[in-house]
């Protein structure tokens, strides 16, 4: 049993750009306001397990579902070669279709034959996501969620989906797909808030994109992102399994020449015994 707790960073410059090629002494984590020792240090391209949340619910119908389909076929061309994929789609209940396959054409093969109908499970999805990737064969683990973000059948609630988010090192990329009168309507904006909530919490985001271009330059774009993250991790100093929360503060000093950098990652983790460790 080590302490060892492990971040994935996403660095970016003023114009979105990812920034490669930093060293650790670029980076300073506070841990409930206590600095720490960077023990562990890496920014290889190395392979993901990936958790695909497809919502093939009735919301999902019309061409709402072929455009998703085809921007996915971008993530999975931009994606590191060697990474497994978990396809789940999710109606009213969640179902795991594909389990830790490296064939990406079968991912988009098997969504293909669904067809959209039904009330939408994502909460439960989500937690079906997080089980698998966290067995998966690769350190660095992800979720990407298509979704309208609405829920209307799961037994899972936000509480519960929220705080398995947080406790999970796994950075999660949501990409609403809207159309006006979802955005507009209340359980629109409901979903939308649980796509950011769950996207941020983990140090990753949610996008919404307006167009079939947008849509497939968003999808490759985090193909992108998760090739060029920064693994880092350390051993807390005072660390007590007592199951609180411990906030986790990462800030990035730009070499010299550079402008501000952002850094992104998530927010912290609870202190328990064995779960959050690698």
């Amino acid at each position: 049993k080590t302490d060892l707790v492990t971040l994935t960073l996403t660095v970016t410059d003023l114009y979105g750009r990812y920034v490669s090629g930093l060293n650790k002494n670029a980076f300073q984590i506070t841990d409930n306001g206590e600095p720490q020792e960077i023990t562990f240090f890496s920014d290889s391209d190395a392979p993901v397990s990936v958790g695909i949340l497809f919502d093939v619910s009735g919301s999902m119908s019309g061409d709402k579902i072929n455009k998703a389909r085809k921007a996915l076929s971008r993530f999975i061309l931009t994606s590191h070669p060697s990474d497994e994929y978990f396809l789940i789609a999710f109606n009213s209940r969640a179902q795991l279709l594909l389990d830790r396959t490296r064939d990406g054409e079968a991912v988009l093969q098997k969504l293909t034959l669904v067809q959209p109908k039904s009330n939408t499970a994502l909460y439960d999805a989500v937690y079906l996501g997080i089980e698998r990737v966290t067995r998966g064969a690769h350190q660095k683990r992800a979720l990407l969620i298509i979704s309208d973000g609405q829920d209307n059948a799961s037994r899972y609630n936000f509480g519960e989906v929220r705080r398995l988010m947080k406790e999970a090192d796994v950075v999660t990329y949501s990409v609403g797909i809207m159309s006006r009168g979802d955005t507009m309507s209340g359980a629109g904006m409901q979903g939308q808030s649980f796509l950011d909530e769950i996207s941020s919490v983990t140090g990753g985001k949610s996008f919404y994109p307006d167009t079939d271009v947008e849509m497939d330059e968003i999808f490759e774009r985090i193909a992108l992102e998760l090739r060029h993250q920064y693994s880092i991790g350390y051993t807390p100093k005072d660390f007590a399994p007592d199951g609180k929360w411990r906030r986790v503060k990462v800030k990035v000093k730009p070499p010299r020449g550079l402008p501000r950098l952002t850094v992104r990652s998530r927010e912290g983790y609870y202190a328990t015994p064995n779960t959050n460790y690698r």
